[in-house]
């Protein structure tokens, strides 16, 4: 057998936190085999980006293929590891893996469990994303998408959804809802600066006046808030078509309304704001009201899949509260509360450990952080000799289509040719059944 001895271990999911957290380990000398459930790697930064910012998504995609060369790193797409998946974690532990790094991202939806979460018109916006991403099988569903849009929450996710509403869907009215005050919008200048143009103004400064007294008794300056919005009108892209852009502050969604399963209204309460804990909290005034919108987006952030089969709580992975091997002030290692004790060879990284935590650069910086308090662990071990053959021959054993860093390259290479034949800036096939089709995946040997 060529290999020699080396620190034997298992990344779960290809985005920014497994690459960079893959990439520290096997520069560090380990034996690192990536497990994708998705085709591609990128995660987020190739299926959450928003599709025309080609010049950002294609930065991402050459770090990721640079990590990707280091010899010391297999990859292995379309296949799923879970409590549901393809393979279990225990059949890692049993393929020799010393430690196993879970970077799967937060793939389950955060919903609030409202009255009417289940009508035609009524979605998340992970999943719109996914889908105008093009990312197999969300690329495949229908939205109905009318003409009058509420979007719940107000971060760059939210900007993005009313960007595509107003570009795309070419809705006539596009609405924000945001539990809190305009101080307290999460979305950065620069993401403003894409939709504001299309923001009714007039609105603006109505709904500031209708605010007003709420931030005033908790002594909230006003012109905090409207620097926060308004501040990305020095630098707006043109205006795009006719779409009516506006906010509803110190609002919270109640229940969605419907006739015959489909959406016509979004009921919603005022808010006050309160000072607890050092912090200001949202509180219902009771005062209720109704929203004639035919489509309602919950951007409020993500969750982890339950069914992955690590113990979770509030959205997230649950951690050791008493890290072994802490980096920066933090943990990373999962941790049992049944046993009340850590999951000796598991690390979680990137949104895995922290739901919606930070962008692109966040991720890549926590899975490294992630992978340097594997390798602290690893030190407590000796080092094996890792047995590919036995992966391959497990993953062989799986009879379906799995693909390799080569397939990767061969697929880049398809989608650009196309794009170029078809005289577009980007191309890229909407289904898994396409992609494996193209590059002639097969089962691994």
């Amino acid at each position: 057998m060529s290999e020699t001895n080396a620190y034997f271990v298992a990344v779960v999911g290809a985005g920014p936190s497994g690459i960079f957290g893959a990439r520290e380990l096997a520069t560090q000398g380990a034996r690192v085999v990536i497990f994708n459930r998705d085709i591609k790697p990128g995660g987020l930064a190739e299926y959450g980006v928003y599709p025309n910012k080609h010049k950002m998504k294609e930065g991402f995609r050459k770090q990721f293929r640079q990590a990707l060369t280091n010899p010391n790193i297999t990859y292995y797409g379309n296949l799923k590891v879970g409590a549901q998946g393809d393979l279990t974690l225990d059949d890692l532990r049993s393929l020799g893996f010393q430690a196993i790094l879970v970077t799967v991202g937060a793939q389950g939806t955060k919903w609030l469990g409202l009255p009417g979460e289940d009508l035609e018109g009524v979605y998340h916006a992970k999943d719109l994303v996914y889908h105008y991403n093009k990312l197999p099988p969300f690329s495949e569903k229908k939205f109905r998408l009318g003409k009058r849009c509420a979007i719940i929450g107000a971060g760059n996710v939210m900007l993005d959804i009313a960007y595509y509403m107003i570009h795309d869907v070419k809705a006539e009215e596009v609405i924000a809802v945001v539990r809190r005050g305009p101080g307290e919008v999460n979305f950065t200048k620069e993401e403003m600066t894409r939709t504001i143009a299309n923001l009714d103004l007039a609105a603006f400064e109505a709904e500031m006046q209708r605010v007003l007294p709420a931030l005033q008794a908790v002594n909230q300056d006003p012109e905090l808030g409207r620097h926060k919005v308004l501040d990305a009108l020095s630098r707006a892209e043109p205006r795009f078509g006719s779409t009516r852009f506006r906010f509803e502050f110190l609002t919270s969604p109640i229940q969605m309304l419907g006739e015959n399963g489909v959406l016509t209204k979004l009921e919603v309460e005022d808010n006050i704001l309160v000072a607890k804990d050092g912090s200001l909290k949202s509180r219902g005034t009771g005062n209720k009201r109704t929203l004639d919108v035919d489509t309602v987006i919950f951007a409020i952030g993500d969750r982890i899949d339950d069914s992955f089969g690590l113990p979770s709580d509030s959205n997230e992975f649950i951690k050791s509260p008493s890290p072994r091997f802490p980096i920066e002030g933090t943990s990373y290692e999962a941790f049992d509360p049944k046993a009340n004790a850590p999951i000796p060879d598991v690390f979680v990284g990137g949104w895995a450990r922290k739901a919606s935590e930070g962008l692109v650069g966040v991720a890549r910086k926590d899975g490294t952080n992630a992978s340097k308090a594997v390798w602290q662990y690893l030190q407590t071990k000796q080092p094996v000799v890792p047995n590919l053959e036995a992966v391959a021959e497990k993953i062989k054993s799986l009879g379906k289509q799995i693909v390799t860093k080569e397939d990767i390259q061969k697929l880049e290479a398809l989608e650009a040719a196309e794009a170029q034949k078809r005289g577009l800036e980007e191309f890229k096939f909407a289904t898994n059944e396409e992609m494996l089709q193209a590059i002639g995946a097969t089962i691994t040997a």
